[in-house]
């Protein structure tokens, strides 16, 4: 933000390879869009002069599906800050001003929540924990304490504080951006779970930044952007588009969105999927060469752009606008439908959870429960340790909204790049001074070397385990002591709380294991014999088995989760873990991909973990396969070393 502006059917196999067909596209463009950087905008394709005058653009396609129309814009007027300092008697008359704007703040964000009953469920679901989040951060927050002791303090005008202050906030709560991830042959990609940090962080750091750039409108008196002038059927065209704008947005009106900037982690993109709107962001330089009325195709399956479409164009995207709309008719059908294999065998699709916020979401996929819920939340913006009561109350309105279906929690998995003021305070060294934080104090081996941390949390979930099922997995182990000694001290919690009269369930959790590191998935029949459970990651696993540092530009492109290598640990660990009966999951970035999921399922594999945004397509290729094609399928992958074998591999059995 810059100082001075604030805003700116017939054979069984057919039907399986037309979906998987259909799918990769959409993976590859939504994987690709993960980069978020408007630099690696798709490169429009030449011209082809039997096209008259159409011209074609490239973008990262957002959310799939075809729409025709007329460009329409809305703009808004950037809002200039004008620095000044205060004198000691203006400050009190500056507070109200900012009390006021944030009680305006509060006015329209309940005018936005209240449109929620004129949305579907899902964009329901979606939209209303951010509203939530902004109407939080408008309370007695960390950000609004700060904005006011900017003014009595430094008696800086109420403008400059909450510029600042909301900028200094979203730094803190954005991560280290990793290297832009290579996109592998099955359609996937990516650093996996660090990018999943970062796109989290971004996430929190924009919610920040827009309430902040509220704030400033409300005290400039500045209009908001409006869409009421717009036609029905418009293609919103727009260099940059903010969370609370896209609230707005009414799909009777809106076609789809044409946009330059943005990528697909943000609120933005967020607010135009849960809107069922075809969008194409990092279209750079679209806005300044379209025109008002101009006709356009977008379409946000392939993240293309058509000016001015030729007959041929235009009819050949009445036909894809006729198929998407046949697509989503089957997809909304499936949640309600088993994830089941062709021959009825039974595939548990769960999904990961990084916030509370998101339940809603989880509930609108269909998710036969939470495969791994990520503690770290209560940490990264704590303003203190969350105690055991804090930590409580989390747990149990997680496990409560499952309604009787399983939460896996995860333990603090800490290290890395993560950042953390609260646990740095507390003594709480991620990484220390280890060259190399991957390497060194991070996941169980932190959580062991400060037990504390670790009975807090612990005795949390025991509280919350008679609500529902609940699962307890550690990360980050390497060697069957590291188990034994987090057994130990889950024991002697249950004792501690038993003694004190705490009602804990007859049967106690399960305590599983990740495993990500080979030394893990070569040891899995041994791990195995103390973990009740084990879960893939496959992001980490690759990242360690390949030796390539996920956040280097250098060998961003080795990345690969298909490389035989990594198969083959994910097979021997899958195959250890069915010798000795004990559950075993995929919950990487792999769970999620539907192009992946047979090769698993071939594997052994009935058990995957993933965003509840994945569900319903996965579930389609999953009640679409048989088991016989998928072991087949199996097989001769791992019999491959070379990982461009295991992509041709992959791709004939998509196009069977």
């Amino acid at each position: 933000m810059s100082e001075t502006e604030a805003d700116g059917p017939k054979r069984r196999g057919k039907p399986l390879a037309q979906a998987l067909r259909r799918l990769a596209g959409q993976t590859r463009s939504r994987r690709v869009a993960q980069t978020n950087s408007a630099d690696d905008a798709v490169a429009a394709p030449p011209e082809d002069p039997s096209r008259g005058t159409e011209r074609r653009f490239g973008g990262r396609g957002l959310y799939p599906g075809v729409a025709i129309g007329p460009v329409g814009f809305a703009e808004e007027e950037p809002t200039l800050v004008a620095a000044r300092t205060l004198q000691p008697s203006e400050t009190g008359a500056e507070l109200v001003r900012l009390d006021e704007a944030v009680q305006r703040s509060l006015r329209q964000i309940e005018k936005l929540k209240a449109r929620l009953a004129f949305l579907s469920d899902d964009s329901q679901a979606e939209i209303a924990p951010l509203l939530d989040a902004y109407r939080q951060m408008l309370g007695p927050s960390r950000l609004l304490r700060n904005v006011r002791g900017r003014i009595v303090e430094r008696k800086q005008n109420a403008e400059t504080a909450v510029m600042a202050e909301a900028e200094s906030l979203a730094q803190l709560l954005t991560p280290l951006v990793p290297a832009a991830p290579a996109v592998w042959a099955s359609g996937d990609s990516g650093p996996g779970a660090d990018l999943e940090d970062v796109e989290a962080g971004q996430r929190r750091a924009e919610e920040v930044r827009e309430i902040g750039r509220r704030l400033i409108r409300n005290l400039a008196r500045a209009p908001f952007r409006s869409f009421s002038n717009l036609a029905p059927g418009t293609v919103l065209v727009t260099e940059q588009l903010r969370p609370a704008d896209a609230a707005l947005i009414d799909p009777a009106r809106i076609a789809a969105v044409v946009m330059d900037d943005g990528g697909t982690a943000d609120h933005t993109a967020i607010m135009l999927r849960a809107l069922g709107i075809p969008a194409v962001l990092g279209v750079v330089g679209f806005a300044a060469r379209a025109r008002a009325g101009e006709r356009v195709v977008v379409n946000g399956e392939r993240g293309s752009v058509v000016l001015d479409p030729s007959p041929a164009t235009l009819a050949a995207a009445e036909r894809e606008v006729a198929a998407y709309a046949r697509e989503r008719q089957r997809l909304a059908r499936l949640r309600t439908l088993p994830a089941t294999l062709s021959g009825g065998e039974a595939v548990e699709l769960q999904a990961n959870l990084e916030l509370p916020a998101e339940l809603p979401l989880i509930a609108q996929a269909g998710a036969a429960g939470i495969g791994l819920l990520r503690t770290e939340f209560l940490f990264i913006n704590a303003e203190r340790m969350p105690d055991e009561a804090v930590q409580e109350a989390a747990y149990r309105g997680v496990v409560d909204a499952m309604g009787g279906d399983c939460t896996t929690i995860r333990l603090l998995d800490w290290g890395g790049e993560k950042q953390s003021d609260v646990l740095t305070a507390a003594g709480v060294a991620a990484g220390g001074d280890d060259v190399n934080p991957a390497l060194g104090l991070r996941g169980l081996r932190l959580l062991l070397a400060h037990p504390e941390v670790m009975e807090t949390q612990l005795a949390a979930i025991l509280r919350v385990s008679a609500a529902g099922p609940v699962r307890i997995m550690l990360p980050m182990v390497t060697v069957p002591s590291e188990l034994r000694a987090a057994r130990e001290i889950y024991e002697r919690v249950v004792r501690r709380m038993r003694r004190r009269g705490v009602r804990l369930p007859e049967t106690l959790p399960l305590l599983g294991v990740m495993v990500e590191t080979p030394a893990a998935a070569l040891g899995a029949g041994t791990l195995g014999l103390d973990a009740e459970f084990l879960s893939i990651g496959t992001n980490d696993l690759t990242m360690y088995t390949l030796a390539v540092d996920r956040a280097s530009n250098s060998v961003a492109p080795l990345y690969d989760p298909l490389h035989p290598a990594v198969l083959h640990l994910i097979g021997h660990a899958t195959d250890a873990a069915l010798r000795l009966r004990r559950p075993i999951s995929v919950c990487g970035e792999m769970a999620g991909n539907p192009l992946v999921v047979p090769l698993l399922m071939g594997m052994g594999l009935r058990s995957f973990s993933m965003s509840a945004s994945a569900i319903p397509r996965v579930k389609q290729v999953v009640r679409q396969a048989s088991l016989d094609e998928c072991r087949r399928l199996a097989r001769r992958v791992m019999e491959e070393s070379d990982p461009a074998e295991v992509s041709r591999l992959l791709t004939e059995f998509a196009a069977r």
